[in-house]
């Protein structure tokens, strides 16, 4: 479990009656599979809840596997999104992860998406005892698509990123901030292709820790803009309950542009709900 759940989360619920152990919590499986939020990554690696008392030499090495699925829904262009991921860490600081999602548009159009990625840990949190030190991690994803919706774009692509996640305990409840920048040639996340220019682009995400086993947030993820094609700007508010040791149940609005505009293409708006489960 990332240090976020053990400095963080288990402080702001000690006064209710559940003992949560070092298992379950941020980070989730993205859409994508990588240890993060739904769109985004967190600096933290995923799968952080391996038992440490456990003399078996595989299980220090390998944290305990974790998996999420999400379901979107976009009205506004009749999409169905369904999507799954896993996710391992190796010595606390490799995070190898899979993703695969489903797209279906208008009854007609199925496309088929695979993500796999690596992401490595380069600064803990509170790295040299201090308290103000985020973690800071670099990742890579490898994407490819079954369909090439956008006119002469490529069916895969690799997206690079940098990003830096922080708990912040010194506020009446717990704060998680992370935000990073993203290189990539992605169109509608890579579903739709890939073009042949890299463009940088910034990602966010904030996220209260209420004492009652619950997280409410938000978080934004900056669209690319080529010549030929301009992706929107998304954002989501998120709400994430701690159901129990193991499993996480998630709730969401998500607003992916405006379902009228081509320029940027939006895909309009939506409802999101997911399910986590680390072992």
């Amino acid at each position: 479990m990332s240090q976020f759940v053990r400095n963080g989360f288990l402080a702001a619920i000690v006064a209710i009656p559940l003992a949560y152990t070092a298992q379950g919590g941020v980070p989730f499986n993205n859409l994508e599979g990588v240890g993060g939020a739904a769109f985004n990554p967190l600096a933290y690696p995923s799968g952080q809840n391996k038992d440490t008392s456990n003399s078996n030499a595989l299980e220090q090495v390998f944290s305990k596997p974790q998996f999420g699925t999400w379901y979107v829904r976009l009205n506004a262009k009749d999409i169905d999104w369904n999507a799954i991921g896993a996710s391992v860490t190796v010595l606390d600081r490799l995070e190898l992860s899979y993703g695969y999602e489903a797209v279906a548009i208008g009854g007609a159009l199925n496309i088929h998406k695979n993500s796999i990625g690596a992401k490595v840990l380069l600064v803990p949190e509170n790295a040299g005892d201090s308290k103000f030190v985020p973690a800071i991690a670099i990742g890579a994803i490898h994407k490819s698509t079954s369909q090439v919706v956008v006119p002469n774009s490529d069916d895969n692509g690799v997206d690079f990123y940098a990003v830096a996640t922080k708990l912040v305990t010194q506020l009446p409840l717990p704060v998680l901030i992370s935000g990073g920048a993203l290189s990539s040639s992605e169109y509608i996340t890579g579903v739709a292709g890939f073009d042949d220019n890299r463009k940088i682009t910034g990602f966010a995400n904030v996220d209260v820790i209420l004492p009652i086993s619950v997280a409410v947030g938000a978080e934004f993820k900056q669209g690319e803009k080529y010549d030929d094609f301009e992706n929107a700007n998304y954002w989501d508010a998120h709400l994430a309950w701690l159901a129990s040791k193991n499993l996480t149940l998630i709730g969401a609005y998500v607003n992916a542009g405006d379902k009228n505009k081509t320029t940027p293409y939006g895909l309009g708006q939506g409802a999101v709900v997911s399910a986590q489960y680390a072992f």
